[in-house]
């Protein structure tokens, strides 16, 4: 499990160290920076996928994911005694993004491309550090890049070895340097990060892929977009836990009930009391539809080691957090759950089905901040 995250120069995240635990919720106003929080978790999932640098320039590159404000504020800044101002820069352009865990941690340091660059707006990977344990030192660092150069510890007897002496900027060493001999641990941390899983784009309205005909196949795990939802919930009745599937329907909507299976309405349908026939995905109202698309991702035979949702509840009334709550708490039981919302009807919900890492953010002078949190011992590896 992931026991701390850690961001600095990313967007309005300046400096911040969270705790994260089993069932994580962050919550905080509008424009607190809950959003970029959660962006962090998926870039550092990016970078095992190798898409890290091309997932910053999707976000306009790096000069409008760098954080806009001075390196430091002063005492009296704060205090509102004298107005913001830039002073010279003391140490590199940098954005860096890391974690760690009781097993392992991670941490990379992307900055400006050396000129004569061709896509100047592209970050450079200066940076990366792979360890076993919480916090990095001489002795638990296993994989290390500096610059192109990537070195591995070798695994019968501990020695450093070259892995890569030019390797590009825009590459990361999880991709490109991970083998089953002396990059075994790096191998297998790529997978786990590779396994990691998102939810912020599980669209209901009418042109929704969950609400088109669908191929029904075996299929363990939601899309991210829901397209895959029928095939989905038929899969969760047929290899997983159909009790609990057919529990969380009965507590959002009594007396309902699921039916997945090849049809002309796409696979799914819900039958509800009082109606004479059963509704199918075209037919369902949004809350609904949303509702059974979170059910089938948090009910997934397959579950990750992290999943995070970003705002879960939207689209859905009131009397819907509660299940969606019970959810989210089961399925914490099984992996860790990150869940990203303001909603305080969940959040309320959340804390009546056991134990959660709150981190409630707070934006002042355009810094993200967790003022109600110690945060955990962090140490970014130097360049």
């Amino acid at each position: 499990m992931i026991t701390t995250l850690a961001v600095s120069g990313y967007r309005s995240l300046r400096d911040l160290v969270v705790p994260l635990g089993s069932l994580t919720v962050v919550t905080g106003a509008n424009g607190s920076g809950k959003t970029s929080l959660y962006r962090s978790l998926r870039l550092l999932a990016e970078a095992a996928q190798g898409r890290l640098v091309a997932a910053l320039a999707g976000e306009g590159g790096l000069s409008s994911a760098l954080w806009a404000g001075p390196e430091a504020f002063g005492r009296s800044v704060r205090a509102g005694i004298h107005p913001v101002q830039g002073t010279a820069r003391k140490g590199p352009v940098s954005l860096r993004l890391g974690f760690s865990g009781d097993e392992y941690g991670y941490a990379i340091d992307l900055g400006l491309p050396v000129p004569p660059h061709p896509f100047p707006l592209d970050p450079a990977i200066k940076l990366e550090a792979m360890w076993t344990g919480d916090l990095p030192g001489r002795a638990n660092i296993f994989a290390e890049r500096r610059g192109p150069h990537v070195r591995l510890r070798r695994a019968r007897d501990g020695a450093w070895r070259d892995a890569a002496l030019d390797l590009s900027p825009f590459d990361s060493m999880v991709t490109h340097c991970a083998d089953p001999t002396d990059g075994a641990e790096l191998l297998a941390a790529r997978e786990r990060l590779r396994n990691w899983r998102f939810y912020d784009a599980l669209r209901t309205d009418p042109d929704a892929p969950a609400r088109r005909p669908q191929v029904m196949t075996y299929t363990p795990v939601l899309g991210g977009d829901g397209a895959d939802l029928a095939a989905a919930i038929a899969t969760i009745a047929a290899i997983g836990d159909a009790a609990a599937l057919e529990a969380a329907v009965e507590h959002a909507f009594p007396s309902a009930r699921l039916e997945a299976g090849p049809g002309e309405r796409g696979g799914l349908l819900l039958h509800q009391h009082g109606l004479l026939r059963p509704l199918g995905p075209a037919e369902l109202s949004d809350g609904t539809l949303r509702y059974l698309l979170l059910a089938a991702a948090l009910l997934s035979p397959r579950l990750p080691e992290l999943m995070v949702l970003n705002e879960p509840e939207a689209s859905l009334h009131p009397s819907l957090m509660p299940p969606l709550a019970r959810l989210l708490a089961e399925a914490s039981r099984r992996c860790q759950v990150v869940v990203v919302s303001h909603n305080e009807v969940l959040i309320d919900a959340l804390h009546g089905e056991g134990e959660v890492t709150a981190v409630r953010l707070h934006k002042e002078l355009g810094e993200t901040s967790a003022p109600d949190l110690d945060p955990p011992r962090w140490i970014w590896p130097k360049r």
